[in-house]
């Protein structure tokens, strides 16, 4: 990735993980005008290239025509700024592309994505956050320890971008001789350097681990090797394994990447499912929680939230104030602020908390609206204190 001016410009030149897009840093960019332009695509195969053109065509259009004459120069300045990155050819296995652009800050960050993002073009007063946060959510990293009774493969999976880590491999001896050993002792030994090299598997997988910041591993391969190497494992490692699949030790990577992102996606519905009973039990009781826009909103402008609930794909309606950051829900916004007097503009509610949460250091989990609570409210927090 290229970088200039201080990280105004980043372009990356190869694929990125989406866990290593900076996103918090991206939510404390804001200005008081409708200045900056976010656009994600899906930008593989020519059905997709020309479905953009008349996606982007069609928004730029609209936008431009809703602009104040000011603000119409300086997003046609934007958009000149950023096209070429919005329609450039992609490179290889790249599905996906998202690019921040602000002409007046002279801002433009272009991230290659091998995951495709829906469609969004959105200008507003800055970054537009919530589409690349469901995408962290749906691809965390995580690793893929594939195994049988002579091999060994560690491969870190970061947004479908497979990179092997550790490789792992003995020599058995497969077939009994006549003469020599007998078959019994043959077994015995076979069996004997089978377990040491598990063993050693084993002790790997845990250094591996503990220098990866990943959710967890899938445990995959053929036959009983990988059951065995369960059992063997130290308990704080047990812990990480996400899930355990059969597979052929000698599976194509993208079938790999593919058995592992299911386990991935389960276990992060069950992870969810938790957050939501937990929220749910805490409000019964009267616990360390909240719920509904106002509360939620409260409680993280006084960084009291750990982990912010929201029901994926909800969208609440309101304004800000880019001065003082009063922020309301389900109204139009007034010329001025009624506290500050100053600009406001029109807002999606969940992002801005979405934002708030990434400035205070919450966790978020996007939740399933039939996990979440019996009403009509779409965020709630779990509270540290």
């Amino acid at each position: 990735m290229q970088s200039f001016e201080g990280h105004n410009k980043m372009i990356s030149e190869e694929l990125s993980p989406v866990t290593d897009i900076d996103i918090r840093a991206l939510a404390e960019i804001y200005d008081e005008q409708d200045v900056y332009l976010s656009v994600y695509l899906p930008v593989s195969g020519r059905e997709n290239e020309h479905l953009n053109r008349i996606f982007v065509d069609s928004r730029f259009s609209a936008i431009k025509k809703a602009l104040d004459p000011d603000l119409r120069s300086e997003f046609e300045k934007t958009f000149e700024m950023a096209e070429s990155s919005v329609f450039d050819e992609p490179i290889s296995g790249e599905k996906g592309r998202i690019i921040f652009a602000s002409s007046k800050e002279s801002f433009l960050h272009v991230y290659r994505l091998a995951v495709e993002p829906e469609q969004s073009f959105v200008l507003d007063t800055s970054p537009y956050l919530l589409p690349l946060a469901k995408l962290r959510a749906d691809y965390e990293d995580y690793g893929v320890l594939l195994v049988d009774s002579r091999e060994a493969r560690f491969t870190c999976i970061r947004s479908d971008i497979a990179e092997e880590k550790k490789h792992l491999s003995t020599d058995l001896m497969n077939k009994h001789k006549k003469g020599g050993w007998s078959q019994m002792r043959f077994n015995h030994l076979r069996k004997g350097a089978i377990k040491s090299f598990l063993s050693e598997v084993a002790d790997n997988v845990q250094g591996t681990c503990d220098q990866l910041q990943t959710r967890g591993f899938v445990l995959a391969g053929p036959g009983e090797a990988k059951q065995h190497l369960m059992e063997i494992l130290p308990q704080e490692v047990q812990q990480k394994v996400l899930g355990v699949v059969d597979v052929p030790i000698d599976i194509p990577e993208d079938e790999l990447v593919e058995a592992g992102d299911a386990v991935l996606q389960e276990n992060e519905k069950s992870k969810s499912r938790s957050a939501a009973e937990e929220l749910k039990s805490e409000i019964l009781k009267g616990g360390l929680a909240v719920y509904g826009i106002e509360d939620v909103k409260a409680s993280l402008e006084q960084a009291r939230v750990n982990t912010l609930l929201i029901i994926k794909d909800s969208s609440v309606p309101g304004w800000l104030c880019e001065r003082c950051q009063n922020l309301q829900s389900n109204s139009k916004p007034p010329k001025e602020c009624e506290r500050c007097g100053g600009p406001t503009s029109t807002v999606d509610v969940v992002e801005e908390l979405y934002e708030l949460a990434q400035r205070t250091g919450a966790n978020v989990e996007f939740v399933e609206k039939e996990d979440f609570l019996d009403s009509d409210d779409v965020v709630g927090a779990l509270l540290r204190y």
